[in-house]
C-alpha cells in the first residue's frame, strides 16, 4: 500500500495542477517555444539522452535563424521504470502548451501516450521506442526516429541463416518491445527455414531476479540448440549473461547473440567486457556513418558529459531530434505558422481534462516532420515510405573480445551483410545473393576461431535411438545376428561409417523393427519417428514424398527405382539372325538411302565421268553396283566432280557407323543368350490384367495402386526372393514390381528372369530423422564424403555385388532407328544442297549454249514450241557430255570467226584487185532529142576500150 502513496499524491497534485489551468483557450504567439522529453534518468541510453538533448537544446538557441529569434525550452521528465509516472510526466507536458515530446524510451508507455497525442496533435519522437506494431496508420502522431525492431530482427535471422544454424533460443523480457520483436525474429527465421525451438520470458526491467533467469537457462542447458538471442534491457541482459557464465553456458559450442542493448552498454560504460565474461558474444549495433560533425560532436562529448557516461548511438539520436523538431518549426514558422491551442470538446464532459488543449499547428509540424530531409549526426535524416522508417537503415555487428569489441561487418536493408561500409554499398547497384553476403572471421565463446555447429545432443542420458527393420528376406542389406540385439548388412556399415565422419560423438543405440518372420512395413517405421518413438531409423528406406512429408532424410546413398521383372524364354537360334541388329525401320531406312545416294552420285557425275554414261542398262546397273558396293567400300568407280567427292565423304562416314555397329550388335546376339517375354515394360503389365507381385512392407504397394490406378486385386504381397521365383513359374503372378537393389540381387541367382523395360520411378535409399533434425543434414555431408572417397563403392562391392546372369532382352540389342537419325539426316541434307548447287548451274549453261539465243529468241526455244519439246531438248543437252558440248560450242564460234575473216579478206583483194587494172576510156555517144516514135527517148553508151 504504501508504494502507491507517491502515486495518489502525483495524481493529486495533477488534477490540481489541471484545475488551476483553467479551460480557455489560448492563442499568443510565444516567445518560448516548449518540447517535452520523457526518460527513464537511471538507464544508460537516459542519461546520454538528457545530455545530448541539452546540448541541441543549447546549439539550436545559439542560432537565431533557426527559430526567428525565438527560444527553445526542453523539459525532461525522469518516468523511473513506471508507466504510470510515465503518464503523469506526459500529462504535466501537455497542460503548459508543449507543441512536441521525444520520447517515451519504452513501448509500453509509447501505445498509451500515442493515444494522447493523436487525440490532442502533438507529434510524439522516439528513438528508443522501436516496437514494430507502433503503426502510423494507428498513431499517427507518433514518429520512430531509429531503425525499428523490424529491421534489427532481420539482420539477426540473416545472421543467423549466413551461419548455416537452423534452431535458435530466444531470451526477452516480457514487455510489449521485446515480445513483439521476438515474434517478428520468428517470422524472419521462418522465412529462412530456420526455427525459434524455445521462446524464454523473462520479467521486464527492473524487476527480473537472478532466479528466474536461472530457471529459464537451466532449461536452455538441456535443450538441443545452441544458438541463444538475448533481446532485453540492459540490466536484464547483464543479468542473463551473468547467470550463463556461473552456468557454465559461455563455453565452447554455444552461440550468443544480443541485440543493441549490450553495444549501448559496452559503448557508454567502461571494462563491462572484463567484468563479465562475454567473451565471443555477436550483438548489433545502430549504423551511424563518419561526418565531420558527428567527430566534432564526439570530440567535445566528454567535456559536456563531464566523464560521467560514454557516448551511444542513441544519443546521436537524440540530439538529431531535437535538431529535426527545430527544423520542422523553423519551416512552421516560415509558413506563417502561429503556436496556439484551442479546446478540446471530447473532453467537455469530464471534470480538469477541459485543460489539455488541442495544438492547432499539430497537424502542420507533424507534415512538416515527416518532410524534413537533411543531415545529422546519425546519417542522412529522411522518412520513407508508408511505414515512414528512417533512410537506410543498418547495424554494425560487433565481436565482444577481451579487451573491448571489433566490428567484424555490417547488414543493411539494402545489401545485406557485407564487410563493407552500408554507404558505400548504396552508390552500388543492389544484387543482393547468398554468395556475395560476408563476415570477417568471429572469435567464438571458448576463445575458438571454429564456427559452432550451434546444436548438441540434450544432455539427459538417453541414446539417440535408432529403429532398425528386422528383415525376413534379402538380409544382405540389413539382418540381426543370431537373435541378438547387433545388426548387420549394407546400411549398417554405410551408417557406421557416416558416424565416424562426423566432428562430434553421438551416443546412439539400434533397436529392431519388426518380428523377423516377414518384413515390416516401412511407412509404420517412418511414422515411429514421427511419434517420438526413434529418433532416427536407418535400412534400405526408399525416400518418397509421403514420408518427406513427416520425416527428413539423408542424402540418398544408393539410386533406387521400381523395375519389372517378368520370366523370359530363351530365343532359338534362326537362320536370320543376322537380320536382328536392325529393327526393320531401320533396314528400309539403310536402303532406300543407298539407292539415294546412287542416284545423287550418277547425276552429279553424269555429265563429265565416263564411268557413269552409256546406255541406260548399263547406267542403272552402275548406280545399283556403286551405291551398294560402298558398304563395303569396294566401290571402283571414280567420282570427279567436286560436289560429288563431298556427297559421298559423307555418305562414307555414315557407312561406317553403321556397319561398326552393326557388327557390334550382331556379335552381342551371337554370343549372348537371348531372352524374350510377354511382358515389356510397365504399361503391358498395366493392361494385361494379369496378377502382379510385390515386396511386402515396399511402397511399391501404394505406388501401384495410388498412382498408376491398380485394383488391389490384381496385387500379391511376396515375402522372400523364394516366393517371387515360385509365384513367377507357376503363373500365379504375370510379373513383380520392386526396386532394382533387391531385383539386381534375385536375378543373381535366377537367371531363367529378366528386368522388363527401363526403371519407371526414381528414387533413392536414406536415413530418416525427426523433422529440421540437425543431424540429418551432418549426416548428408558425411555421406557425400563417402561417395567422393569411394568408401560408398567398396561398401556395396562388399554386400550387393554378385555376379549377374549373362543374358539381354531380344530386343535390348536392336538398333533403332533415332539412334542415327541424325546421320541420316546430315547425309540427306549434304544431298539435297548438292543438287540445289548443281541443277541451276546445269540451267545456266544450257541457256548460255542453247542455238536460239543466236536468233534472240527464249534459250527453249520460240514461244510456240511445245513444252514436251523443250524438255526434250534440255534432257538431250543434259546428257550430253560437258566437255563434248562445250568443244562443239567453241567450234561453232570458230568457223563462224573464219567465215567472217574470209569475208573481209575478199573485200580486200576484190579492193587490191580494182586498184592494179588500167584506166578505163569512157566514150559517150548521144543522140539529140527527135521527133518520131524515139521521140523523147534518150540514151549513151559507155564502152571501154583496151
Amino acid at each position: 500500500m504504501n508504494n502507491h502513496l507517491p502515486q495518489c499524491h502525483a495524481l493529486t497534485t495533477l488534477i490540481l495542477l489541471l484545475l488551476l489551468h483553467g479551460d480557455g483557450a489560448s492563442s499568443s504567439e510565444s516567445e518560448v517555444v516548449k518540447i517535452g522529453a520523457i526518460f527513464t534518468l537511471k538507464t544508460i541510453n537516459g542519461r546520454v539522452s538528457k545530455i545530448a538533448i541539452q546540448a541541441a537544446e543549447r546549439d539550436v538557441n545559439a542560432d537565431p535563424r533557426i527559430l526567428g529569434g525565438r527560444k527553445l525550452s526542453i523539459t525532461v521528465h525522469d518516468s523511473n521504470f513506471n508507466g504510470f509516472l510515465s503518464f503523469i510526466g506526459a500529462l504535466k507536458l501537455l497542460v503548459t502548451d508543449t507543441v512536441a515530446i521525444i520520447g517515451p524510451q519504452s513501448s509500453v508507455m509509447a501505445h498509451v501516450l500515442s493515444h494522447l497525442a493523436n487525440e490532442l496533435h502533438v507529434p510524439l519522437l522516439s528513438f528508443t521506442a522501436l516496437d514494430p506494431t507502433l503503426s502510423p496508420l494507428q498513431y499517427p502522431y507518433f514518429v520512430q526516429t531509429a531503425p525499428s525492431d523490424q529491421f534489427q530482427m532481420t539482420a539477426v535471422a540473416d545472421m543467423i541463416s549466413y551461419y548455416g544454424w537452423r534452431e535458435v533460443i530466444a531470451v526477452f523480457s516480457d514487455d510489449d518491445q521485446s515480445r513483439n520483436g521476438i515474434t517478428v525474429l520468428g517470422d524472419k527465421l521462418a522465412e529462412k527455414r530456420c526455427k525459434l525451438s524455445y521462446k524464454a520470458a523473462l520479467p521486464p526491467d527492473p524487476t527480473a531476479s537472478a532466479s528466474d533467469v536461472s530457471s529459464e537457462l537451466a532449461k536452455i542447458q538441456s535443450m538441443e540448440a545452441r544458438v541463444v538471442v538475448v533481446h532485453t534491457f540492459a540490466q536484464t541482459g547483464l543479468l542473463v549473461f551473468d547467470v550463463a557464465h556461473r552456468l557454465g553456458m559461455m563455453r565452447q559450442g554455444y552461440v550468443w547473440i544480443a541485440t543493441t542493448w549490450l553495444s549501448t552498454v559496452l559503448d557508454s560504460t567502461s571494462n563491462t567486457s572484463n567484468s563479465l565474461d562475454i567473451r565471443g558474444v555477436l550483438t548489433l549495433r545502430p549504423h551511424t556513418p563518419l561526418s565531420r560533425p558527428k567527430q566534432a560532436f564526439i570530440s567535445r562529448w566528454k567535456h559536456i558529459s563531464n566523464g560521467s557516461v560514454g557516448l551511444n548511438p542513441y544519443g546521436l539520436y537524440a540530439y538529431d531530434a531535437v535538431w529535426t523538431i527545430a527544423h520542422a518549426l523553423k519551416l512552421f514558422f516560415a509558413e506563417n505558422g502561429t503556436i496556439s491551442f484551442s479546446n478540446n470538446t471530447n473532453f467537455g464532459g469530464m471534470a480538469g481534462l477541459a485543460s489539455l488543449s488541442i495544438f492547432d499547428g499539430g497537424n502542420q509540424l507533424l507534415d512538416n516532420i515527416l518532410r524534413i530531409n537533411t543531415t545529422g549526426l546519425t546519417g542522412p535524416i529522411q522518412f520513407v515510405g508508408s511505414n515512414r522508417s528512417p533512410l537506410h537503415p543498418s547495424y554494425d555487428i560487433l565481436n565482444v573480445h577481451a579487451t573491448g569489441y571489433r566490428t567484424i561487418g555490417y547488414w543493411s536493408n539494402y545489401s545485406g551483410l557485407s564487410v563493407t561500409t552500408p554507404e558505400k554499398l548504396h552508390r552500388k547497384t543492389s544484387i543482393r545473393s547468398v554468395s556475395n553476403q560476408h563476415l570477417y572471421n568471429v572469435t567464438w565463446p571458448g576463445n575458438t576461431r571454429e564456427r559452432p555447429r550451434g546444436w548438441v545432443f540434450p544432455h539427459s542420458g538417453r541414446q539417440l535411438r535408432i529403429g532398425v527393420p528386422n528383415r525376413a528376406s534379402y538380409q544382405g542389406i540389413v539382418s540381426q545376428i543370431n537373435g541378438t540385439h547387433v545388426v548387420q548388412g549394407y546400411c549398417v556399415d554405410i551408417f557406421l561409417a557416416a558416424i565416424k565422419l562426423l566432428p562430434y560423438p553421438i551416443q546412439y543405440r539400434f533397436i529392431l523393427f519388426g518380428e523377423g518372420h516377414k518384413n515390416p512395413s516401412y511407412y509404420d517405421l517412418v511414422n515411429m519417428i514421427a511419434s517420438d518413438v526413434f529418433d532416427a531409423a536407418i535400412g534400405d528406406i526408399a525416400i518418397v514424398t509421403d514420408r518427406t512429408k513427416i520425416v527428413d532424410f539423408t542424402q540418398p546413398y544408393i539410386e533406387s527405382g521400381l523395375v519389372v521383372v517378368a520370366p523370359v524364354q530363351r530365343l532359338k537360334s534362326s537362320s536370320w539372325a543376322f537380320l536382328r541388329p536392325f529393327t526393320a525401320p531401320m533396314w528400309g531406312v539403310t536402303a532406300l538411302f543407298f539407292l539415294l545416294i546412287g542416284a545423287v552420285i550418277w547425276i552429279l557425275e553424269h555429265r563429265t565421268n565416263d564411268e557413269f554414261r552409256g546406255p541406260p542398262k548399263t547406267q542403272i546397273v552402275t548406280v545399283l553396283w556403286f551405291s551398294f558396293s560402298t558398304m563395303f567400300f569396294a566401290h571402283r568407280e571414280n567420282t570427279v566432280s567436286p560436289l560429288g567427292r563431298v556427297v559421298l565423304i559423307i555418305w562414307l562416314f555414315v557407312v561406317l557407323i553403321i556397319n561398326s555397329s552393326y557388327t557390334a550388335s550382331l556379335t552381342s546376339i551371337l554370343t549372348v543368350q537371348q531372352l524374350s517375354s510377354p511382358i515389356t515394360g510397365i504399361d503391358t503389365l498395366i493392361t494385361s490384367n494379369k496378377p502382379i507381385g510385390f515386396q511386402v512392407g515396399s511402397f511399391a504397394e501404394n505406388y501401384l495402386t495410388q498412382e498408376l490406378n491398380i485394383p488391389k486385386h490384381r496385387l500379391v504381397p511376396l515375402g522372400s526372393p523364394e516366393e517371387y521365383a515360385t509365384a513367377l513359374e507357376k503363373g500365379t503372378v504375370a510379373a513383380v514390381v520392386d526396386e532394382r537393389p533387391y531385383v539386381e540381387l534375385f536375378l543373381s541367382e535366377h537367371c531363367h528372369f529378366s528386368i522388363r523395360g527401363q526403371e519407371f520411378t526414381k528414387s533413392g535409399w536414406g536415413f530418416a530423422f525427426r523433422r529440421d533434425s540437425p543431424l540429418a543434414i551432418d549426416m548428408s555431408t558425411a555421406i557425400l564424403s563417402l561417395s567422393e572417397n569411394g568408401e560408398l563403392s567398396k561398401i556395396h562391392d562388399k554386400w550387393l555385388s554378385k555376379k549377374a546372369c549373362g543374358f539381354r532382352g531380344a530386343q535390348d540389342e536392336q538398333l533403332q532407328f533415332n539412334s542415327f537419325r541424325g546421320l541420316f539426316l546430315i547425309c540427306g541434307i549434304a544431298c539435297l544442297a548438292a543438287l540445289l548447287i548443281y541443277l541451276p548451274s546445269v540451267a545456266y549453261q544450257f541457256s548460255q549454249n542453247s542455238p536460239e539465243r543466236e536468233r534472240g529468241n527464249h534459250p527453249f526455244g520460240h514461244s510456240s514450241t511445245s513444252r514436251s519439246a523443250r524438255i526434250q531438248t534440255f534432257l538431250s543437252f543434259v546428257d550430253e557430255k560437258e566437255d563434248t558440248s562445250r568443244n562443239s560450242s567453241k567450234f561453232k564460234r570458230k568457223l563462224e570467226d573464219i567465215s567472217s575473216s574470209r569475208s573481209r579478206s575478199r573485200t580486200r583483194i576484190s579492193r587490191l584487185r580494182t586498184m592494179a587494172m588500167p584506166k578505163k576510156l569512157h566514150i559517150h555517144i548521144g543522140t539529140s532529142q527527135q521527133s518520131g516514135p524515139n521521140a523523147g527517148y534518150s540514151g549513151s553508151t559507155d564502152q571501154a576500150i583496151n
